[in-house]
């Protein structure tokens, strides 16, 4: 007896039916393979028929097959991000820069963000965007036991690694740290002040021991005394309780004319402690902060601030994946940060 004939499937009357590139290819009026190698960015493509055929496209609104291209190119046009302390300022603008880079590239960023920096957890996330047929893996991390990891293990895709600093294992872009403190120290120096004091960030942060080895450069360098630093933990609560304790120091007679913080949040809790304590800035207390985050001008007094130029690391980091990608070689420059000078600092 004959197996019964399964039903084919029948669409109801006037239901849409799923746009092809063999329709792009009758309104262009060019063959399905020319279609196919605009869609792919394919080189050899005349001008005046690549416009045709996205003209094409925007009249019919069709949207690529992201899977079928994938299996068909072998690129899934996706770049997978490990990343974690989100919640802070510099990790969420440089995720912002990353998407909006690999965006203009015709990528997108697929995240992981771990709940911790662990080895294992940072395996597990490379391993599940592999996994997914990513085209490349982008490590961003500042903490010193994640890049610990990253050192440690490889990936079948090019792995590349975000403001973990110069002489790593894998392929790095990054602000250069220490000289963002550099400038800071310097501007300080230069309004006459004998030493600058320091509210460090927390301790296995790369980003904090840069602006901590930063500072001190420049302060030995310039033969000027090096305080002992404060600790803090990137809070505005941390800065608040560093700038008490600078306050009940200075009463006491120490030489505390300008103070330098490793982010602009620990500098508004500092100016707020400054302002309770009855010191005023900047004719007692200079200060700078780090990062430049949209409030700082609007801060009392508007502060004076490292930028970092988060947009152009992000582009920085896409375009080391574009070329490792096409077998390239590149080894980027770090990105310069910038000293904006508010009403924060000022002359002893």
């Amino acid at each position: 007896m004959a197996a019964p004939m399964k039903e084919a499937t029948v669409l109801p009357e006037g239901a849409p039916r799923a746009l092809g590139m063999s329709d792009v290819a009758a309104r262009a009026g060019v063959s399905h393979q020319t279609v196919s190698r605009v869609v792919n960015g394919h080189p050899n493509v005349a001008a005046s028929t690549r416009e045709r055929v996205l003209r094409a496209i925007a009249e019919l609104g069709y949207r690529p097959n992201a899977a079928a291209r994938a299996l068909v190119t072998g690129s899934s046009r996706t770049i997978g991000l490990v990343t974690s302390h989100i919640n802070q300022y510099g990790p969420a603008q440089t995720l912002l820069g990353l998407e909006q880079a690999a965006r203009a590239a015709g990528y997108s960023l697929s995240v992981a963000i771990l709940d911790d920096d662990s080895e294992r957890a940072m395996r597990e996330a490379v391993d599940r965007f592999v996994a997914q047929s990513v085209d490349a893996v982008v490590a961003l991390s500042t903490y010193g036991q994640a890049v610990d990891a990253l050192r440690r293990f490889t990936a079948p895709v090019p792995l590349i690694a975000v403001q973990v600093g110069r002489g790593e294992q894998h392929p790095t872009v990054w602000v250069d740290q220490e000289l963002g403190a550099e400038l800071a120290v310097r501007h300080l120096l230069d309004l006459g002040h004998r030493t600058v004091h320091h509210v460090t960030g927390p301790v296995d942060s790369l980003e904090a021991r840069g602006r901590v080895r930063g500072w001190r450069r420049a302060l030995i360098e310039a033969g000027a005394p090096v305080p002992e630093p404060v600790e803090g933990d990137w809070m505005a609560s941390a800065g608040y309780a560093a700038g008490r304790r600078l306050a009940g120091l200075r009463r006491q007679g120490a030489d505390v004319t300008a103070v330098f913080l490793a982010n602009d949040q620990m500098a508004l809790g500092l100016l707020n402690a400054l302002t309770e304590e009855g010191v005023h800035v900047p004719r007692d207390i200079s200060v700078v902060g780090f990062d430049d985050v949209p409030e700082a001008a609007y801060y009392s007094p508007p502060l004076t601030t490292v930028r970092q130029d988060f947009a152009e690391l992000g582009r920085r980091g896409v375009q080391l994946v574009l070329c490792r990608l096409h077998g390239e070689d590149l080894q980027p420059d770090p990105v310069v940060p910038q000293l904006v000078v508010r009403r924060s600092t000022g002359p002893v």
